[in-house]
């Protein structure tokens, strides 16, 4: 009924308090974003128990990748990021794999299974790892790539998105 002026004026206030309320969540994801930080500090031990350090790989690009086995969207994404390692890898690029695992089997089994060639660590703390709580992320899979700076310059990348990220800075 767009004569009717009632009804006119609660669809104009709803559509205003719907711009305002998306842009209150354009604004808080902007605020949490890791996108132009420095990348925190990560120590986690490898799959041998010897701690590695995120700023070890400093000079290089890294994709610093939260997953686990037990994560189904994760290990269906895995593929994706093999093949961007593969293509990427002797050109200043990295990964790092951060596992939200609780069993050190299931982990390594995946990693086996999986074919991830790089870099692995976990504290094997499911969701009360010390990567949740400094990264502060609230699913998985979640990466951030850092430049050789040590800075973020993107965070969430899957699918055809990494390649083409790692593609325009790595030709």
């Amino acid at each position: 009924f767009p004569q009717h002026r009632a009804l006119s004026e609660l669809k104009t206030n709803y559509d205003a308090q719907q711009a305002q309320l998306a842009e209150m969540e354009k604004k808080e994801k902007e605020a949490n974003s890791w996108i132009g930080k420095p990348a925190p500090e990560l120590e986690l031990p490898d799959v041998n128990g010897k701690p590695v350090k995120l700023s070890s790989f400093k000079g290089k690009y890294v994709l610093v990748d939260f997953w686990a086995s037990w994560c189904r969207p994760c290990r269906d994404e895995n593929p994706n990021i093999v093949h961007a390692y593969n293509k990427f890898k002797d050109k200043n690029f990295t990964i790092l794999g951060v596992s939200l695992d609780k069993e050190k089997q299931d982990w390594l089994k995946a990693i086996q299974d999986d074919k991830l060639t790089w870099t692995h660590v976990s504290d094997l703390q499911y969701w009360s790892s010390k990567a949740v709580e400094i990264y502060r992320f609230d699913g998985i899979p979640f990466n951030v790539l850092v430049d050789p700076d040590g800075k973020v310059i993107a965070e969430g990348l899957r699918g055809e998105a990494l390649e083409a990220r790692l593609q325009q800075l790595l030709q």
